[in-house]
């Protein structure tokens, strides 16, 4: 299991998440298609080179997922009970197909549970750039973590 309980987490940890992923054209087509958005700026080469971007814009819904997706593996995979809410979301730079990113993730919050006492609630700020150190998507998510067996209240 790589993910972290809630007990294992502190206030300001900071973790730079390996995994880095260049988007491809298949990435964003398949993407729009199956979350039907017919964006034009996301599907259409031409419109998008008529477009301030001059180019295919990447849907910024994928790019959202991606962050979330890259910092799984370091932070609730195997230990998450549920995500709970996504704050905070800014996309202050555009996302282009063959743009290499990488995330990365500091804790702001952490948090009792109240209503259940095996889990504990973590709240992240994610952060993706891209091959030029651009910031292209940032959010809080508030996730409720299983504590560790071990620490657990009857």
């Amino acid at each position: 299991m790589a993910g972290r309980h809630f007990e294992d987490w502190t206030i300001g940890d900071t973790l730079a998440h390996d995994i880095r992923r260049t988007v491809t054209e298949t990435d964003n087509l398949l993407f729009s298609v199956m979350t039907h958005n017919p964006q034009p700026l996301h599907l259409d080469a031409e419109a998008a080179r008529a477009s301030e971007f001059g180019r295919i814009l990447v849907n910024g819904t994928f790019t959202f997922a991606l962050m979330i997706g890259l910092s799984v593996g370091d932070t609730t995979l195997g230990v998450l009970v549920a995500n709970l809410g996504y704050d905070k979301l800014v996309m202050p730079k555009p996302v282009f197909i063959g743009d290499t990113l990488r995330a990365e993730t500091e804790v702001t919050e952490l948090r009792e549970s109240r209503s259940r006492p095996a889990a504990g609630l973590v709240t992240f700020r994610h952060r993706l750039h891209n091959q030029r150190d651009e910031l292209v998507c940032e959010c809080l998510r508030t996730a409720l973590i299983q504590r560790r067996p071990a620490t657990r209240s009857a």
